[in-house]
């Protein structure tokens, strides 16, 4: 396991088990608390125990049959085992970019405590977007989920091989992190609400593909979420290095497009899988074998995923808007305080020009001015 070293914020060393201490030492805690079990591996008793939380189960592959066949696996109770080790390890993994890359690139940008939880947040999630990203594409394109959609549907159950099963755990267990990273990384309050629902609707979508066996098609699904988002919140990091405009507003272009398509994409992806694949498919609902092809699980899965992107197009949309607004705003108040100052610098030439006249020629001037005025009217 990797040790790390914890923030040094002030001279002072903080009480033990106190909240400065725990913040500025959780990397290193919660790495001993993950060395238990590895060190547990290397005990005859204890490492059964450990075995459980580490490695991957509920094997159902018959080495009879076929022994050159593929190892594949369900899924079942002992995932939770995995995801809370591997969990712990992304905490640690979290504290270790957070301290030795994250921190010291923003101690150089010299950024506003706001600039400086976003710069964070972005950070963090383009890591593991761009981890999950690599992760499922290259599951994509080993088991043909793309080119060879029919497969997802008319194989389904699909028992997963090591990488997809390896993939949904790291998911769970890097959604699960995220609520004590609110603590570590002293979150806001009024940022908490957002980043807590952010993190549920994450961790709900994935739970639910592992456990309905939907893996296939929630792989594709996270991949082209994954992929809009990484894009944005690139974006926004290139929003605060970048010095020059005209890249950080080719980057929002880009990022803007592709989100839109991630949106639409994965729309088209449910409606094709939910409604006229697993519709076509024979089946019915056996716990036992994992098959929840039915009619009330199938259009509710669908009711929400479409619900979800619906919302988030909606989001993007009226964001757009809002921006778009107030960057109009600026340019009318000058141009209007332009018009102002021009009519205020004519009526003081008009004055300055009075002042250089004698005061008999000024008052004829000024009776002309008020005839054509009125004349006008």
């Amino acid at each position: 396991m990797v040790v790390i070293k914890g923030r040094k914020n002030s001279n002072k060393n903080p009480p033990i088990f106190s909240h400065e201490f725990v913040i500025q030492n959780h990397g290193d805690i919660v790495s001993c608390v993950a060395m238990i079990f590895v060190t547990g591996l290397m005990v005859q008793v204890t490492s059964p125990w450990a075995y459980t939380f580490i490695a991957i189960h509920h094997n159902v592959t018959s080495d009879i049959e076929d022994p050159t066949a593929p190892i594949r696996y369900t899924n079942g109770w002992k995932d939770a085992c995995a995801v809370f080790f591997y969990f712990l390890i992304t905490i640690v993994m979290h504290a270790v970019f957070q301290d030795y890359i994250f921190d010291k690139v923003s101690k150089r940008l010299h950024l506003s405590k706001v600039k400086l939880a976003k710069f964070n947040e972005s950070s963090q999630l383009v890591v593991f977007y761009l981890f999950s990203i690599i992760w499922g594409i290259d599951i994509i394109v080993r088991e043909d989920l793309l080119l060879n959609m029919p497969s997802l549907w008319k194989d389904y159950p699909v028992p997963l091989l090591f990488s997809s099963k390896l993939f949904f755990i790291g998911q769970l267990a890097y959604w699960f992190h995220c609520y004590p990273e609110l603590y570590f990384q002293r979150v806001k309050k009024e940022d908490i609400p957002h980043r807590v629902v952010e993190t549920t609707i994450g961790l709900l979508f994935t739970l639910a593909a592992h456990i309905l066996n939907f893996q296939q098609v929630g792989i594709l699904l996270l991949v082209l979420h994954y992929m809009g988002d990484a894009f944005l919140h690139s974006a926004r990091l290139i929003h605060f290095i970048s010095k020059k405009e005209k890249i950080t507003k080719m980057a929002f272009l880009v990022a803007n497009s592709v989100y839109v398509f991630a949106r639409f994409a994965t729309m088209v992806i449910a409606t094709l899988f939910f409604l006229y694949g697993l519709n076509n498919a024979e089946g019915a609902f056996d716990f036992a074998t994992g098959n929840f092809n039915i009619p009330a699980i199938r259009f509710s899965v669908f009711a929400v995923v479409i619900t979800f992107q619906v919302y988030l197009v909606y989001l993007f949309s009226s964001k757009q808007i809002k921006r778009a607004r107030e960057n109009v705003v600026p340019v009318q108040t000058t141009a209007k305080s332009k018009q102002k100052l021009r009519k205020k610098e004519g009526k003081k030439s008009a004055m300055s020009e009075d002042d250089d006249l004698p005061e008999v020629d000024q008052a004829t001037k000024k009776n002309l001015r008020s005839r054509s005025s009125v004349k006008v009217k």
